[in-house]
């Protein structure tokens, strides 16, 4: 049975389609039609099996011949050696030179329709923004204006750390290299390792590929930290729209949910209500099947309640908008004011480090490696990795291998005392 081959039009769609529009073959032939790089997907039945699947084609010619080997094949998988996905073609194509908006236009569709996760998303969004700003300052429109001392600045005036800059080239990287695929800039063929503008010499900053350290907060640290909450007193906000106040009791929930359970930030600032369940607070569903949850004191999980009483279902949502970033920013700001507060620290306090000191006190109190993993939604190895130093099994191992290694090698003579 033939398949039907349609086009649906994402967020950033060129020709200025509506979200998840679908438009056909016949469509695209009007006269004022505006091309866009939007994906084709075919639907209809296949080995006695309907479904709608993305060709991750941008033409028609592309999508229909990889049809052709889904239905010679009878199965939406196709044959066994399955050509590869044929890539998207330059836009517009006939005034031989890309715009650097069309190129982050492509760039940022593509990245959607492989459906990647959101915050990875974000990364390539505001990656492209900062690569269109510096363009616009300099005056550049097409994307072959771009030269490799552009990118070593444009590079170089990233201020991050060493490890967020080493990710930040990889980002760069991939965006040109999509272009290069694409040929839509020139390749020095004479050194492979360079990606158009790219130069081969542009190197992460030393430490970039030092794995991070996890550092928990110390018991004391944590009492510091909730004794500033009970000198911080009640602060005033308003957003324009709506008014309010806020308390170091309610850093305190926030705080106390993100070292009970380990959750990131994020997901704490999203924290909805029927996660709780009595005493447990719903974490994640593994793959085999099975759900993970943690346990909470009943003091908490009241507080929880009372808190939803007045906040709602989602009760860390205290202002008008939803939005990730933004509830994830108020929230890490309020923390903020907090560590300001608390004094100075060792190590420079961030929310993540809640999650460390929940590991922490799971693996000081001799909870199993695999236990703390399965909690931490982490694989055993990078536990062992981030926290070894907490690991009381790993430091008796290693005592008793010492132990079995010198208890019968010679001891020197004692002097005797005159």
């Amino acid at each position: 049975m033939a398949l039907n081959l349609y086009r649906r039009h994402g967020s950033h769609c060129v020709g200025g389609r509506a979200l998840h529009d679908m438009t056909y073959e016949a469509d695209e032939l009007r006269r004022s039609w505006k091309r866009c790089l939007c994906p084709i997907y075919a639907s209809g039945t296949l080995g006695f099996r309907f479904k709608r699947k993305n060709t991750e084609c941008a033409t028609w010619d592309e999508a229909k011949a990889l049809v052709r080997t889904w239905q010679d094949a009878a199965s939406w998988e196709g044959p066994v050696t399955a050509p590869p996905a044929p890539e998207p073609p330059a836009p517009n194509p006939d005034a031989g030179r890309v715009t650097i908006a069309d190129a982050i236009t492509a760039f940022i569709t593509v990245r959607e329709a492989s459906k990647i996760a959101p915050s990875t998303l974000r990364k390539y969004k505001t990656f492209t923004k900062q690569l269109r700003a510096y363009a616009d300052d300099k005056g550049y429109v097409m994307l072959d204006q771009f030269t490799s001392a552009d990118v070593d600045v444009f590079y170089s005036n990233w201020k991050l750390g060493a490890r967020a800059k080493g990710k930040a080239l990889g980002t760069l990287r991939s965006f040109f290299r999509f272009c290069a695929k694409r040929k839509w800039i020139a390749v020095d063929a004479t050194d492979p390792k360079s990606i158009g503008p790219v130069s081969s010499d542009l190197k992460p900053p030393l430490g970039a590929n030092r794995v991070a350290n996890k550092v928990p907060f110390t018991d004391d640290e944590l009492q510091r930290i909730l004794d500033a909450c009970d000198r911080l007193g009640a602060i005033e906000w308003n957003n324009g729209s709506k008014t309010g106040v806020w308390t170091g009791e309610d850093v305190k929930d926030f705080i106390w949910l993100l070292t009970y359970t380990g959750l990131r930030i994020s997901d704490a600032g999203l924290f909805r209500m029927d996660r709780l369940h009595g005493n447990e607070v719903f974490l994640r569903a593994k793959k085999n099947g099975g759900d993970v949850f943690t346990w909470i004191p009943d003091w908490l999980a009241t507080r929880l309640t009372d808190r939803a009483k007045r906040h709602g279902p989602r009760p860390f949502i205290t202002g008008e908008s939803d939005r990730l970033e933004t509830v994830t920013d108020l929230w890490r700001r309020r923390l903020n004011k907090v560590f300001e507060l608390a004094g100075k620290f060792k190590e420079t306090p961030t929310p993540h480090r809640f999650r460390h000191t929940f590991a922490r006190i799971l693996l000081q109190r001799g909870v199993p490696v695999a236990d703390v993993a399965d909690l931490m939604g982490d694989d055993e190895d990078t536990v062992r990795e981030h926290y070894a130093r907490w690991v009381p099994e790993r430091q008796a191992r290693l005592t008793n291998i010492l132990r079995d290694a010198f208890t019968d090698k010679p001891r020197p003579k004692l002097l005797a005392i005159r």
